[in-house]
């Protein structure tokens, strides 16, 4: 089920002295089964465009559609676009209030009518999908670690079998080992699972690694929007509007800059090991054919 935004502007505060505009004109498609980073820093008008996924926001002007549906046509289902858009916001874990975990993962499915059969083995396998040990499920919430909450909060938007998972700055707050533990995660999750998945962050280096597709958002409007290894070829007007490629992709030209051939489009350090590797290859070579 694509979501498309079809010339979507949103302005806060329209019509008065103080509006702004948050959106302008964006034009995008997301297709079923894409992992997605959604790039930019503060301002730039990434959280505005997440919540007009799941009709959390109406566009000031455009349309979104859902599976071929305009969201804002009289009669959409919009309870149904929001079980379908599942979206996980910064610091997730601020949401949670119930007594237990279980109980807390359990809230969103209980409240789609489901049986209390079908709402317990929802919550259970969200809970296993995010990696949450049994021994976790009948806890409070708020003894768990940081990471582990946000697995809960993840967990609870998964009870409700989304078809897309937005998740607005997952790693907000964490230590790297935390961070790390997360990404992995959500990265294992869309593999198993097939989902489509948007991960919003203002970090080159968390995406990198994981997504098929980066869309770079700058003053509101999509300034970038493809491959990770063709976006980052644009480093250096990435950071004039505050973003950087990932630190490898620094590391890679640096080389080049002294000489060295290797190639710059690399995102891993284990691509970055292997053409570092056969770069010295090639000179130990030249070397011994001297």
């Amino acid at each position: 089920m694509p979501i498309i935004l079809d010339k979507v502007s949103h302005v806060y505060g329209e019509g008065t002295a103080m509006a702004v505009k948050a959106l302008d004109d964006i034009s995008i498609v997301i297709p079923d089964g894409q992992f997605i980073g959604l790039i930019g820093h503060t301002g730039s008008g990434k959280s505005t465009l997440i919540q007009h996924l799941n009709g959390l926001m109406k566009a000031t002007s455009g349309n979104v559609y859902f599976n071929g549906e305009d969201i804002d046509d009289e009669g959409f289902d919009k309870k149904m676009l929001r079980s379908k858009v599942g979206l996980v916001f910064q610091y997730p874990e601020h949401q949670l209030f119930e007594t237990d975990v279980f109980t807390d993962v359990c809230f969103g499915p209980k409240n789609l009518g489901l049986t209390k059969k079908e709402v317990e083995l929802r919550a259970y396998e969200a809970l296993k999908l995010v990696g949450l040990e049994d021994e976790y499920f009948y806890q409070s919430p708020f003894d768990l670690s940081g990471g582990q909450k946000r697995r809960v909060a993840i967990a609870g938007v998964l009870a409700m079998k989304p078809d897309v998972l937005v998740l607005d700055e997952p790693t907000a707050g964490l230590d790297p080992k935390g961070r790390d533990e997360i990404l992995e995660q959500i990265s294992r999750l869309k593999r198993e699972t097939g989902i489509t998945v948007i991960l919003v962050s203002h970090s080159m280096d968390d995406v990198a690694k994981y997504v098929d597709r980066i869309i770079v958002m700058n003053q509101g409007s999509v300034m970038y929007d493809d491959e990770p290894r063709e976006v980052f070829q644009h480093y250096r007007e990435l950071e004039q509007v505050g973003l950087a490629a990932p630190q490898i992709t620094y590391i890679m030209r640096e080389l080049q800059e002294r000489g060295y051939d290797v190639s710059d489009d690399v995102m891993t350090i284990e691509e970055a090991r292997k053409a570092i590797k056969d770069c010295f290859e090639k000179l130990a070579s030249l070397h011994r054919e001297r």
